[in-house]
């Protein structure tokens, strides 16, 4: 497992003055995921929940619809110049019957720790059919327990209190319990990696959940809260335009600008009382 944290030192300046000091900052590794040996995606990581990042990632691109669909997951022996594994890239084996689709959602290999639509081959292949549509979920949840969630969710995220420069995604009830909480360099790999958990505890699709997440809400966040089922998406800051007609089209409760007691419905409002 590699570092979440690393030391390094800091000029810090303060008016005419000046010291160095060590300061703690997050590790940023790349992660390669392979399929049945094949090399699928790199993505740029903050090591630490792998297997979960590798299953939220394959759900929520389609490939897999839940953890059956998983024979293995192993780290490879990848090693640096002095012969220590790296656990830098992961092997996932799918089960028996479950094949990769077509080229339709294939990615350039490389994505970047912010924007992992990036290495998408076109926008079309982005527009997934998802397995576990949130249309039909008829959740409702009440405003005064959206308003809190944002506090509950900075309270648990430990290595932003640490760093500063953690993105976080938080699941939570409609009663505003907060079932799991992961913290990555990049917005869209916390989701996979809270996704993932899903996954590995067969909870798939996530029906009656909220998925609030600590920056904006991009295309791609809101793809992956419909492929897991997930009814209510909800963000600190803005969405992005693809994100709404997304959010329409599918059914999904898009909620941004989340900050004290106010927040903006863009879409479904309906289960917002």
């Amino acid at each position: 497992m590699g570092r979440v944290t690393t030391r390094t030192p800091v000029t810090r300046i303060t008016d005419t003055r000046h010291s160095t000091r060590p300061d703690t900052v997050v590790v940023e590794e790349p992660l390669e995921i392979r399929v049945n040996g094949t090399p699928l995606a790199v993505t740029m990581r903050t090591p630490g929940s792998d297997v979960e990042l590798a299953q939220g990632f394959l759900l929520t691109e389609g490939i897999i619809a839940g953890r059956a669909d998983i024979a293995s997951i192993r780290y490879c022996n990848s090693v640096d110049e002095h012969g220590v594994n790296t656990y830098n890239v992961l092997d996932v084996d799918l089960a028996a019957g479950v094949f990769l689709p077509d080229t339709g959602i294939e990615r350039n290999f490389y994505t970047t720790s912010s924007c992992g639509v990036c290495g998408k081959a076109s926008l079309d292949a982005i527009r997934q059919r998802t397995r576990h549509s949130p249309a039909a979920d008829t959740v409702r949840v009440d405003s005064a327990t959206i308003v809190e969630l944002p506090d509950r969710l900075r309270a648990a995220q430990k290595v932003f209190e640490t760093t500063g420069g953690l993105h976080a995604a938080g699941l939570f009830t409609r009663t505003g319990e907060l079932l799991a909480v992961r913290e990555d360099v990049g917005r869209h790999n916390a989701v996979d990696k809270l996704i993932g958990w899903a996954t590995e505890q067969d909870r798939i699709p996530l029906r009656g959940s909220i998925l609030l997440v600590s920056g904006r809400a991009s295309f791609e966040l809101a793809q992956k809260a419909v492929m897991a089922g997930i009814p209510i998406l909800a963000a600190v800051s803005a969405p992005s335009s693809l994100a709404i007609d997304l959010a329409h089209d599918t059914g999904l409760t898009l909620i941004g600008f989340l900050r004290g007691t106010t927040m903006n419905l863009y879409t479904h409002p309906d289960r917002i009382t």
